[in-house]
């Protein structure tokens, strides 16, 4: 898959197949409009494009960004959506200046003179233009004007439940990783750099890697003690994962501390990436180290069985 910033890199004369969307998460409702435009664009001889922004709108029009955390970084997002196998992602910078286009202006610029639409392929609740002005019924019937078809896609039902990614969302902030499993299709994940830590975990017989996370965006799912896979480089392990303050510490800052089973190497400064598999336990404030070392063994076992 080829990312561009500009339009004038995409390839013309071809018979080309969009969709549009921020795709946070790239859940089963993004991934079947993915295969839609996979399929079409085959049976046309032509080309799959996904039309993004970046950032997210409300970092740059100002509306409570702070409370706003994402499901995907970008070069996340570009990895998953590169795994539906789509030729082409563009990529546009979302500014002020872009949120003031009109539904008319987008449509003719961006999609009629700088991609060659052929046909579009959007999701059943997808809107577009100053204030959001337009959707798929207007497109739909007004798709003559443009030049180019337009089919809709219904909402991707999981249990008689639209999946979205406020959704998957909510399921994380209260550490339900099954949830989140079953509408991403695969578990959730974070990467960060190791960084040190006080060392209390090896004291405890548990050594951890404490993890930063570079961007601030990155949803962090709630505390909690949960069953998680490690990736270190192209290896893979089983460990269990904490994230909280550490009241037995009297902590105040939240942390990200990862205790890798079966594994001791160095990898300070090193970035690993944590998959999220099940949540063991909530945060607990214990009286005394004993007592949590107590508590470790026991979600040592749990997570073994878990993973």
């Amino acid at each position: 898959m080829k990312v561009l910033d500009k339009f004038s890199d995409f390839p013309k004369k071809q018979y080309v197949v969009l969709t549009i969307g921020f795709f946070d998460g790239v859940h089963f409702g993004h991934q079947k409009i993915l295969n839609r435009i996979v399929e079409i664009a085959a049976a046309h001889n032509g080309v799959s494009a996904v039309l993004t922004f970046w950032p997210h709108p409300r970092f740059v029009l100002n509306k409570q960004p702070e409370d706003l955390k994402l499901l995907t970084t970008f070069s996340e997002k570009e990895q998953l959506i590169a795994d539906q196998h789509i030729n082409y992602l563009v990529r546009i910078p979302f500014t002020k200046e872009f949120s003031q286009f009109s539904s008319q202006k987008f449509i003719q610029e961006i999609l009629v003179e700088g991609l060659g639409v052929n046909k579009l392929v959007i999701g059943y609740d997808h809107h577009f233009g100053h204030n959001r002005e337009a959707g798929f019924e207007y497109l739909r019937d007004n798709s003559f004007r443009f030049g180019f078809e337009v089919e809709g896609i219904p909402a991707q039902d999981i249990d008689n439940i639209a999946v979205s990614s406020t959704k998957i969302r909510s399921a994380l902030t209260d550490g339900n990783m099954k949830t989140s499993f079953d509408y991403l299709g695969r578990p959730y994940s974070i990467k960060g750099k190791v960084v040190a830590g006080r060392k209390i975990g090896r004291k405890l017989g548990f050594p951890t890697a404490n993890i930063e996370v570079a961007e601030q965006y990155k949803l962090i799912p709630a505390d909690g003690i949960y069953a998680v896979m490690v990736s270190v480089n192209s290896d893979s392990y089983k460990g269990m994962l904490y994230i909280g303050p550490r009241p037995t510490l009297n902590g105040v800052n939240r942390t990200i501390e990862v205790n890798i089973f079966d594994f001791d190497e160095d990898i300070y400064g090193r970035e690993i990436a944590i998959d999220f598999i099940r949540q063991i336990r909530k945060d607990s404030k214990f009286s005394d180290l004993n007592l949590l070392k107590e508590q470790l063994i026991k979600d040592r076992q749990e997570a073994l069985k878990m993973l």
